[in-house]
């Protein structure tokens, strides 16, 4: 790339920070009149309902699929899924304070996980991966997950994660944690 092509593309990404930080989280793409959402920063209630994401959802974070993301049949291969709702989990658990409210020590481990194909992810498209607690039991609790490509679910999971302590042992969910779960996301016993 040239000296301008360098020029252009900081002189794009300088209008763009100037605009997130006049809108929020949010700048706005002039060339196709949409709204632009950062990558890998997380994203609230009101962020998400912006861009079209629904009710119960409080919590995403927004990224692009990339070129090894992609498999032989030109859309993102089925393993990519878990690793994308994997940085979103661990990224959920720190933004809310989870591993603080566990206690000393704690150890999430997933022990079940299950994935729903609903539509194509091609090379290219900006999604963003939601995620929430829905349900607790005394040593675990149930997450789900969605991926939105403009307003429309393709993909949803959920996973069973139990916590553990240092040797291994089930731990019981501490009334932080469960609190937590129920302020943010709406989280019942089982």
């Amino acid at each position: 790339m040239g000296y301008m092509g360098r020029q252009r593309l900081r002189a794009r990404a300088l209008d763009w920070r100037s605009q997130a930080r006049d809108h929020g989280l949010q700048g706005r793409d002039h060339r196709h009149s949409r709204i632009v959402t950062p990558f890998l920063t997380p994203l609230d209630a009101d962020a998400l309902r912006s861009v079209g994401v629904s009710d119960p959802w409080s919590y995403g974070m927004a990224d692009r699929v990339r070129f090894g993301e992609i498999d032989a049949l030109n859309h993102v291969n089925n393993v990519v899924y878990l690793r994308w709702y994997e940085t979103l989990r661990v990224n959920y658990l720190h933004d809310y304070g989870i591993y603080e409210d566990a206690g000393p020590d704690p150890k999430f481990v997933v022990k079940t996980v299950g994935l729903d194909y609903k539509a194509e992810v091609h090379r290219g498209a900006n999604y963003i991966n939601v995620a929430r607690t829905t349900q607790m039991r005394n040593t675990s609790f149930t997450m789900h997950y969605a991926t939105f490509i403009d307003g429309r679910i393709t993909t949803t999971g959920d996973a069973v994660i139990v916590l553990l302590n240092a040797d291994n042992s089930k731990r019981a969910l501490p009334d932080a944690l469960r609190q937590t779960f129920i302020t943010r996301d709406g989280a019942v016993q089982a």
